[in-house]
């Protein structure tokens, strides 16, 4: 049994589903205590009663209650996202504002608040889930693509601020993973391309990819427990791929 994380404290946000839930039973598996954090609070009240953490219900778009947050966790997934589809002369100006909050301005705040504990114990683990389109851009997806390259660069400063003080910050970057994120996509993806939704897994989200199916949930969690175990101890500023040969091209 690898108890590798034993002793440490874990926050997931967007824990209670897709990627968040695999993180933090991948985590939890391994020792861990983890706080599934999530704006759902049945969905991680129940996640964390299975799990024996702790669920913390919040709204990572009340950035100026996460201005003033303390965080005593040694391990931090900022996983939560939303994403939005439409051409850029139709792309809502405040939803717009709403993506790059949830997916850049709170990470930045939780890496904030985070950081004062991890670097007074000299030990922390920061995993962003970031995508294939943190490297990659794709049409129809202006919000989402710039979080997630801005997530890059915050990953990539806080790799290199926390590194004489035993913090690490990596960016894992899927292609399209089984979630029910993907998964709402279809149809708004069917009707600006203009063909079936049976049709767009095909011709439209695994067109890039070299292998043709989608991530699974558990391989992103397998990756971002290793990265926060103490053999990952070198690793920092990285942008690890895992889109089946999408950013190969």
């Amino acid at each position: 049994m690898d108890n590798s994380l034993n002793g440490r404290k874990a926050l997931v946000t967007g824990g209670a589903s897709g990627i968040g839930a695999a993180c933090s039973r991948a985590l939890a598996a391994r020792g861990a205590k983890v706080v599934v954090a999530d704006v759902d609070a049945s969905g991680a009240a129940a996640l964390a009663d299975e799990l024996g953490g702790t669920a913390w219900t919040v709204d990572l778009l009340d950035t100026d209650a996460l201005a003033a947050l303390s965080l005593d966790c040694d391990i931090l997934v900022n996983n939560a996202g939303i994403q939005k589809v439409a051409p850029i002369e139709e792309f809502d100006p405040s939803e717009f504002r709403r993506i790059v909050a949830l997916m850049l301005e709170a990470p930045f705040l939780l890496i904030r608040a985070a950081l004062p504990h991890m670097y007074a114990n000299g030990f922390g683990r920061i995993i962003n889930i970031s995508s294939v389109h943190g490297l990659r851009a794709s049409a129809y997806k202006s919000a989402y693509v710039s979080a997630k390259h801005g997530l890059e660069g915050l990953s990539k400063v806080t790799a290199l601020e926390g590194g004489e003080r035993g913090v690490t910050s990596n960016c894992i970057n899927p292609g399209y993973v089984r979630t029910p994120l993907v998964e709402k996509q279809i149809a708004d993806q069917a009707r600006l391309h203009g063909i079936p939704e049976s049709e767009v897994l095909a011709k439209v989200m695994l067109t890039e990819s070299a292998v043709k199916r989608l991530v699974e949930p558990e391989e992103v969690a397998s990756l971002a427990a290793w990265l926060s175990s103490d053999d990952a101890g070198m690793v920092t500023g990285a942008s690890y791929t895992m889109d089946g040969g999408w950013s190969a091209r």
